[in-house]
């Protein structure tokens, strides 16, 4: 904990600036400013569109369908036909939900000193903190984890071709090629319109015409592939007017980006080098309908010989990638190193 500050400013140095110190009472600004956490438009979208699940075995089981369940025949005059066969083509991808856990104390003794002296309530931190450790963590699961089954799977296992999973949902994609993601290395080259417009449209033909809705990327790779729109920036000049009809004068490059009408975001927590391509018809989170960040309550720690409480913000939540086909990832991109 940092100490009073003397000798700089308007408070002296030396024994006179410590008596100063000790009468004298500290001018708290009475906000908590945090230091740390990233903001991941990426988690912010996927928790506000969460949608329900329930307890159970499986308690996520989407029915998917990777071949045909009927046969076609051309015919003649006759209108005849061959015999119809029963194909089986149905099965169901199962997930269950992850369990996350932020425990939040409150101590006796800590309460005690803070009654009506607080400047900033330690209880108050700590319960808005467990909102951002909650992100936090599954940000970072989101887009690292494959294969750690306590935590959610993330891009690396759900956007896949099994190269980083090959059993994804209970079904196996060496044996079920249409449970797989597009994948492709780009080959250490900058990424640019035009060959993020080539990403996008292998994708969409990958998974037969459905369009990728937005993708995400690092920040510097976001920013490497800005420089490629940079050239092309213009302004224009209204008769007797300036270069731009506002206040603030002409703006300089983009608040996002977006090719072929498909917008792209960086986020802090995406590895560089690589942009995600996903469809959120198939793609988020579930969410169990009594546990999302559910809180237990304070419970007594006089059991344990100690005054003082204690509480657990529990969610269940898993990352469902309904059609994996629908999306995609291309890796191997150059990055602009900030």
């Amino acid at each position: 904990m940092a100490s009073p500050l003397i000798g700089t400013g308007i408070v002296p140095s030396g024994a006179l600036g410590a008596e100063l110190t000790d009468i004298t009472r500290r001018a708290f600004i009475p906000n908590l400013v945090v230091q740390l956490y990233k903001a991941s438009p990426t988690m912010a979208a996927f928790i506000a569109n969460t949608m329900d699940a329930d307890g159970g075995i499986s308690s996520i089981t989407v029915p998917v369908q990777g071949s045909s369940l009927t046969t076609h025949s051309w015919g003649g005059y006759s209108g005849s036909f061959s015999s119809p066969n029963q194909p089986t083509g149905i099965q169901d991808a199962n997930f269950n939900l992850k369990l996350s856990m932020i425990p939040i104390s409150m101590l006796g003794m800590e309460s005690a000193l803070q009654l009506n002296h607080a400047v900033v309530n330690k209880l108050s931190a700590r319960v808005n903190d467990a909102t951002n450790v909650g992100a936090d963590a599954w940000s970072k699961a989101l887009w690292s984890n494959s294969t750690n089954a306590q935590e959610i799977i993330g891009y690396p296992g759900a956007i896949d071709d099994g190269t980083n999973l090959a059993v994804y949902g209970g079904i196996d994609r060496t044996t079920n090629s249409w449970w797989k993601s597009y994948r492709k290395a780009a080959g250490s080259v900058a990424p640019t319109r035009n060959s993020v417009l080539e990403n996008i449209m292998a994708v969409t033909q990958f998974s037969g015409g459905e369009r990728p809705d937005f993708a995400v990327t690092g920040m510097g790779t976001w920013a490497q592939l800005a420089e490629d729109f940079t050239s092309l920036e213009r302004y224009e000049i209204t008769p007797a007017g300036t270069y731009a009809n506002k206040n603030e004068g002409a703006t300089s490059l983009f608040t996002a980006l977006t090719v072929a009408g498909l917008p792209i975001f960086a986020d802090p927590y995406a590895p560089e080098g690589q942009i995600i391509f996903q469809n959120t018809r198939y793609m988020g989170f579930y969410m169990h309908t009594q546990a999302r960040f559910a809180f237990t309550g304070f419970h007594s720690l006089v059991p344990n010989l100690q005054l003082g409480y204690l509480g657990v913000v529990v969610t269940l939540l898993e990352l469902v990638n309904a059609k994996p086909k629908a999306s995609g990832v291309v890796t191997g991109y150059t990055y602009v190193t900030l």
